[in-house]
């Protein structure tokens, strides 16, 4: 295969940046040489330049930056059509517009087209891997996998399971939510990049036989995921309270079923406590930290200090449609607005590293994705510093790295996504999707 060499900066991690600020490596020159869908070497452009093959393909972006492709935890595909509705809370927000939008997932030809748009928005946005919610309808992760596997791309999903407290045209029953996950399981976990997460879509929409299906479902599959929300919001766990007597915690009730583990994500955690924390370090389950979602719901401020002290894993996450945006970036700066109301600094590297190194380690892909290790499959970002006037005015300034990093946490968007690449190829550029958008192509 031909080679292609980006000579651009280049951002990567030896470690969690909150242990020291080495752990952010920063090449002002560097040099990513990428063959047959896989990064061959990353460094320095002085030390490798030796290495560019005769017949490679160069690409000079020196005026960018390339991080690892962005992951994003926890999302909800079918909720694209219904982002930014107005509620005053998490409970009429899922029976006024979630539920309703979700039933039209039964027509496949619905649940293709909003993929397809769905990983546009991602891609536009520098997300080359997520943890993805469909609904309770098979079709609608046929659709997605189907989607995503004619991109090439690494993602993750499950067919939601909800036997109880949802509308009847979106109830599974616990047998056919067990045969239709042992189903998608047989056809997608492991074909090509595509992977399976279990999903009961959180303990009050499973009754204790749902629960126990999908943690038999579990015990087979070892290596599959499993997703779900837990500690979102204090009616929500007043709800869960009433449903499952007798039972510690909102966590213990997966914990009692199995489904915390290594490869289990957990959407929000923002009221657990410390006999939680303590427990999701255990098994190794993952925190997923949703900012903008939990500020649009008013759901609460999730305490990334104290998940770190108790060593709880932890990754970023969108949570589109709750989340009112796709993009990491934005993201990202909501994370930091959240530290600073729980009293604490987060900073710009470390927001980087929860979205690519950091949650890629948590989610047990490290020698795949969130990095640009030799051997790993190239999915990377080009980042553009000038992509607004804004952004490009104050990166002019930056004095360091932290400040670099820092303005595109918070002034950066779409619009700051150059280029993205997914196994090599490159499945985003940014001018031509303008071109392609009239809309875009006027503004």
């Amino acid at each position: 295969m031909t080679q292609t060499a980006y000579r651009a900066q280049l951002l990567t991690f030896r470690d969690d940046p909150a242990f020291s600020d080495d752990n952010a490596v920063h090449e002002t020159d560097g040099l990513l040489l990428v063959e047959d869908g896989r990064v061959v070497a990353a460094g320095a452009y002085a030390a490798l330049r030796d290495q560019i093959a005769p017949d490679a393909e160069i690409k000079d972006l020196r005026n960018k930056l390339i991080v690892p492709g962005f992951i994003d935890s926890h999302i909800h595909y079918p909720q694209t059509d219904m982002i930014a509705s107005p509620a005053p809370g998490l409970l009429p927000w899922l029976n006024t517009y979630t539920f309703p939008t979700e039933r039209k997932f039964e027509d496949p030809a619905y649940a293709r087209e909003t993929a397809g748009f769905f990983i546009d928005e991602l891609l536009a946005c520098g997300t080359t891997t997520a943890l993805v919610y469909c609904t309770v309808h098979k079709q609608s992760a046929d659709a997605f996998f189907s989607e995503s596997e004619s991109r090439n791309l690494r993602m993750i999903a499950g067919k939601v399971l909800m036997d109880r407290n949802c509308p009847e045209y979106l109830r599974d029953t616990a047998q056919s939510g067990y045969d239709d996950s042992a189903e998608l399981i047989a056809r997608w976990h492991g074909r090509g990049r595509q992977e399976y997460a279990l999903t009961p879509r959180f303990a009050p929409t499973s009754t204790e036989a749902q629960l126990e299906a999908c943690a038999v479902l579990a015990r087979k599959h070892q290596d599959v995921y499993i997703q779900s929300h837990v500690a979102e919001n204090t009616d929500e766990i007043k709800w869960v309270e009433s449903l499952f007597p007798g039972h510690r915690s909102y966590l213990d009730i997966y914990d009692h079923y199995d489904l915390l583990r290594q490869r289990a994500v957990y959407g929000h955690c923002i009221y657990l406590d410390d006999t939680d924390r303590q427990r999701m370090a255990e098994t190794g389950a993952v925190a997923s930290h949703c900012p903008t979602s939990n500020l649009f719901l008013g759901s609460g401020l999730f305490d990334i200090e104290k998940a770190g002290a108790a060593k709880m894993p932890v990754a970023l996450a969108t949570d589109v449609g709750g989340g009112t945006t796709f993009s990491m970036l934005q993201t990202m700066g909501e994370a930091h607005k959240i530290a600073r109301l729980t009293g604490h600094h987060l900073s710009a590297a470390r927001m980087f590293w929860l979205a690519t190194t950091g949650a890629a380690q948590v989610l047990d892909m490290s020698d795949r994705v969130g990095t640009l290790k030799p051997g790993s499959e190239a999915d990377f970002v080009v980042l553009d510093p000038a992509g607004t006037p804004l952004l490009a005015r104050r990166t002019a300034r930056a004095e360091s790295l932290e400040e670099l990093l820092f303005a595109f946490a918070m002034l950066g968007d779409d619009r700051a996504v150059f280029e993205t690449y997914a196994a090599g190829k490159c499945v985003h550029r940014r001018e031509a999707r303008r071109a392609a958008v009239p809309e875009l192509a006027a503004a």
